[in-house]
């Protein structure tokens, strides 16, 4: 079975130097981008994240810091990796926890205004856990009835994702093929950002989801305390978070002046 798409769709796979989303930087990323006519180009690129790779990292997917020393910064290739994604909605194994979050905070970082907005993304690992409940190497192994030789290295897990969603879509004949109905399948909770620091409430408006206002309306909370704000922004949250909470209270000036 192939994708029934309407547009381009990027599966894409991150190496980091870590797991911490607002401080650990990108290593490698590979981009599949799937076309509706069926056409496919991908790319890989190392990165040099400027900053040291653990040892314990290193162990994992094998990338030194000997290795991405002499490659360029995120920075330096933002503006290509970005026009590969732009206009397309995007596909990964925990993509929507991780990789997007992650990705977000680089193109926040390299002065892109990145936004999904305009996107939808299918979590192909929310997929096989709501389905089967295991890892991509026993899903690849599951679905495709093959062994995940190469795993964590971004363009074997980037390809190997493309074929487990082709496989889950031939096995469940339930899973629509559709991107935004199965993006909607593969995505947990909604919120408001990508780290899920602010959430929805059921009229759909922006809540906090953490600390001492959890549960409560983001424009309350910046309304009565106003301090609140502004400790967001100096504290360790990340740039997306703090992206979103401004154009919450942006919204609330300009509803004041209105």
């Amino acid at each position: 079975m192939e994708l029934n798409l309407t547009r381009p769709i990027c599966f894409f796979d991150l190496e980091t130097t870590g797991t911490n989303v607002a401080k650990d930087r990108i290593v490698e990323i590979s981009v599949l981008k799937v076309y509706p006519n069926g056409n496919k180009e991908s790319k890989t690129w190392l990165v040099n994240p400027e900053m040291e790779i653990p040892e314990e990292v290193v162990a994992i997917h094998g990338i030194s810091n000997e290795k991405v020393a002499n490659e360029p910064t995120f920075k330096e290739l933002s503006r290509s990796i970005y026009a590969m994604i732009k206009d397309c909605d995007l596909g990964g194994f925990n993509s929507d926890r991780f990789d997007i979050p992650l990705l977000a905070e680089e193109m926040l970082r390299a002065e892109l205004d990145f936004d999904m907005k305009s996107m939808v993304s299918i979590d192909v690992q929310t997929i096989f856990h709501k389905m089967e409940k295991r890892t991509l190497v026993a899903a690849y192994k599951f679905y495709c009835d093959k062994d995940l030789t190469d795993a964590h290295s971004a363009e074997a897990d980037t390809l190997a994702t493309y074929e487990v969603l082709l496989s889950q879509l031939d096995k469940y004949p339930e899973l629509e093929n559709n991107v935004k109905k199965l993006a909607e399948f593969s995505t947990h909770r909604q919120f408001a950002d990508f780290a899920g620091f602010l959430g929805y409430d059921e009229d759909g408006a922006e809540v906090f989801a953490f600390g001492k206002h959890k549960g409560r309306k983001v424009l309350d909370v910046l309304e009565k305390e106003p301090g609140y704000f502004g400790w967001i922004l100096n504290a360790d949250f990340p740039l997306y978070t703090k992206k979103v909470l401004t154009q919450v209270k942006l919204s609330q000036l300009n509803n004041k002046l209105g």
